[in-house]
């Protein structure tokens, strides 16, 4: 039997941005789109425009970047949403439009509070408005897996006869099992004829583990593309994992029929994009690109892998692109070879960009015996992070001991000016922290999780901290590089502060 190919849609910049505490900044998105783009998906679904400035700014940049890939973006049933898409997407060499309408009965009712009739009208006009401007339309009926079945078949006819081209089935909150999911596929192929003339993709969600199973039976029922997200990344237990989808298609192409486009040899560097630009770490037992996936301890297992790897292993790392021969570099390495490496590692930053990620490479060099791409994607992704920050730290002194009170005098710069202010706590991170805050002048942040890890090995490892705040009921994550823990602290948390600010100023 001859293998289907199955589309990849990659919706990290969206559905993945909503993991908590995570928000990328344009040029961190235009730098994750050029890496999606090298490992060959279909689809990458840049944002929601009409949410706020920053998403509409992202898409349209993306939009403006990519060229092989569709550049999707997400719309509610609602004119105003298509218009501002349109325009984000006007750029774009592939646009499409993604719309979106809850069709379960809990959702009509609680959410949106509209009856079903007026849902399908809804539906029949903005689906027909979008394609009079756009050459592709998506629409997806929300909490697909917990509708009537036959309003479910309703709202897809709907989509379809005014000019839909693809049919998207959300399992929105992870509800769904593999069985029902298949059977849910066959059962609106059967029922809905017009179907056979659009894709049919499936949007699956990790709430019971069950995310990847979900969307893999899918495929097996007739499903033609799959939503995911790299690292399985997304709000609540997040989506299905891109790098799953793809190997699991890849490595059992001879049960499941179907393979994908991508190039898989990408998908461990897109795998430490994502957790460098997010600051969500992927942990170690994590499928396929965790770091213990091709580890073996046990003496029985390296027995066998040193005789023949299959013993233990079903798929090869080169596969994924796991390559140990890491190219290291040091203090006397040059812009040319950093450079280079930059490119090897896909970003693409300007000449602004290389040069500030060069002077921190020189800084770091100068401390370390080596720096290895670990080290320099965090470099990089410490500089897209904090590229558009209001605070810049200037100068910081910390007083610490076991019987005295911990005190942190703090100097940040905003623009031209420099603030100083000095804070007690109890540790010296937690002083840093309150110094901060006394400068930006907020007493509504609550760290929600702080930690600090090693990005290599070795006694002058590069310390990466990650910390998390909330304020008003909303998270955001920093990060901050450092030969020194202390210093990498303060700089992850001046990173969320930012963030926080920036949201607050776009909302108002």
């Amino acid at each position: 039997m001859e293998n289907r190919i199955i589309q990849i849609t990659d919706t990290s910049m969206r559905d993945g941005e909503q993991t908590p505490g995570v928000r990328l900044g344009v040029q961190q998105k235009v730098e994750f789109a050029r890496q999606l783009e090298r490992l060959g998906v279909d689809v990458i679904e840049a944002g929601f425009p009409a949410s706020s400035p920053g998403d509409f700014q992202a898409v349209q940049s993306v939009a403006q970047t990519v060229s092989a890939c569709t550049v999707q973006a997400l719309c509610r049933a609602m004119r105003g949403d298509i218009d501002t898409a349109l325009l984000a997407l006007r750029d774009a060499k592939k646009p499409c439009i993604h719309i979106f309408l809850a069709s379960s009965p809990l959702h009509l009712q609680y959410k949106l509070k509209i009856t079903e009739e007026e849902a399908l009208a809804a539906v029949a006009d903005t689906v027909a408005y979008a394609k009079k401007f756009c050459p592709c339309v998506q629409f997806s009926p929300e909490d697909a897996t917990r509708s009537d079945f036959d309003f479910l078949c309703r709202m897809i006819e709907t989509a379809l006869s005014a000019g839909a081209d693809v049919i998207n089935i959300p399992d929105t909150v992870g509800y769904t099992t593999p069985e029902e999911f298949s059977d849910l596929i066959r059962r609106l192929h059967d029922q809905i004829p017009a179907l056979s003339n659009a894709i049919v993709s499936v949007h699956c969600h990790d709430d019971l583990g069950l995310a990847v199973a979900n969307s893999l039976a899918a495929v097996g029922a007739g499903a033609a593309r799959v939503e995911c997200t790299v690292n399985g990344l997304g709000e609540r237990a997040g989506n299905a994992a891109l790098e799953e989808i793809v190997m699991a298609l890849h490595v059992r192409k001879d049960i499941l029929h179907a393979c994908t486009n991508v190039n898989t040899r990408e998908l461990v560097r897109t795998s430490r994009m994502a957790a460098s630009l997010t600051a969500v770490a992927v942990p170690p037992g994590k499928s396929i690109v965790g770091q213990n996936a091709f580890s073996h301890e046990s003496g029985i297992h390296q027995h066998g892998v040193l005789s023949n790897r299959e013993t233990y292993e079903i798929m090869r790392p080169a596969d994924i692109g796991l390559d140990k021969n890491t190219l290291i570099l040091g203090k006397l390495s040059g812009r040319h070879a950093f450079t280079q490496r930059l490119e090897q590692l896909g970003y693409a930053l300007d000449d602004k960009g290389i040069d500030a990620a060069f002077h921190r490479f020189k800084e770091i060099a100068d401390k370390k015996t080596a720096v290895t791409d670990e080290d320099i994607g965090a470099i990089v992704n410490e500089y897209l992070d904090g590229l558009h920050g209001k605070y810049w730290l200037d100068s910081f002194q910390i007083q610490s001991g076991n019987h005295m009170k911990s005190m942190a005098l703090l100097s940040l710069r905003d623009g031209d000016e420099v603030f100083t202010e000095a804070a007690p706590g109890d540790g010296p991170i937690n002083a840093a922290f309150n110094a901060i805050d006394r400068i930006a002048g907020r007493d509504d942040i609550v760290l929600e999780s702080y930690s600090i890890r090693a990005v290599t090995e070795g006694t002058d490892a590069l310390g990466e901290a990650r910390v998390k705040i909330s304020a008003a009921g909303t998270s955001f994550s920093g990060r901050g590089v450092s030969t020194d823990i202390i210093k990498a602290s303060i700089k992850a948390y001046i990173n969320a502060v930012n963030k926080c600010v920036a949201a607050q100023a776009e909302e108002g």
